[in-house]
């Protein structure tokens, strides 16, 4: 039994092949043993922005609410001999839930963490209280070994680079972290085209931001941190 043969004959995935995204960003139509379904996205920003999804096995979970109004949750995409996720706010509950490892040694005392705490005004992914650091993080979708980031303008994002920019000068702490759902991925760099993002992100690194970055690994039906994601700022010019 191979690895795709080993996840979809599971109890907890179904396997399918990805038509397409409806008309409502949270839809799409996926092929399930010869039929069309309806499936849910669990994402608030439109894939096809990522990834071209379309005739390419998935992996879909049953949904089992009382009032659901899908059958199935979209939640990986079959990439060579592993998974991609899918679900663009897992990377918040992985960096949640291994943020005491080794590899986040670089941050201090991690004992008090704190998911979605607002400070001064700013909703942060996590807050550890420990060191008042505000983790900002952020999921990459892409299928290329060399990637870039943003992908897409977000006034959110360039919202939030100011808003960071202001917290450091009160004396804030801040790492913002890039996280990768494709395991694949080696290295990010910051698109200098995209200027207003470019030029706020250089300006709270200016002002003490850390940044790093990992890639995530779907193994076994558990989601693990893989690798360190090399974020290239030489490239940018900002270092």
């Amino acid at each position: 039994m191979d690895h795709t043969e080993a996840l979809t004959t599971s109890d907890c995935y179904v396997q399918g092949i990805f038509k397409c995204e409806i008309k409502n960003r949270f839809l799409c139509q996926v092929n399930v043993a010869g039929d069309d379904a309806v499936c849910y996205i669990p994402s608030s920003c439109r894939l096809s922005n990522f990834l071209d999804l379309t005739n390419r096995n998935v992996l879909l979970k049953p949904v089992n609410g009382k009032n659901a109004k899908t059958k199935y949750s979209v939640y990986a995409v079959e990439y060579k001999k592993s998974y991609i996720l899918l679900n663009l706010s897992q990377s918040n509950r992985v960096i949640e839930n291994q943020i005491n490892r080794r590899c986040f040694a670089f941050l201090g005392k991690r004992k008090n963490v704190i998911r979605e705490a607002v400070i001064a005004g700013y909703k942060s992914d996590l807050f550890i209280k420990d060191t008042n650091t505000i983790i900002e993080i952020k999921s990459i979708l892409s299928f290329n070994k060399e990637t870039m980031f943003p992908s897409m303008y977000s006034n959110r994002a360039l919202k939030q680079l100011a808003d960071i920019a202001e917290l450091l000068d009160k004396g804030y702490k801040v790492c913002y972290i890039f996280v990768s759902l494709n395991s694949y991925v080696k290295s990010l760099t910051i698109d200098v085209t995209k200027t207003n993002y470019f030029d706020l992100f250089r300006k709270c690194i200016e002002k003490g931001m850390v940044c790093c970055g990992f890639s995530l690994k779907f193994k076994e039906g558990e989601v693990t941190i893989h690798s360190r994601l090399h974020i290239n700022l030489k490239a940018c010019d900002i270092f």
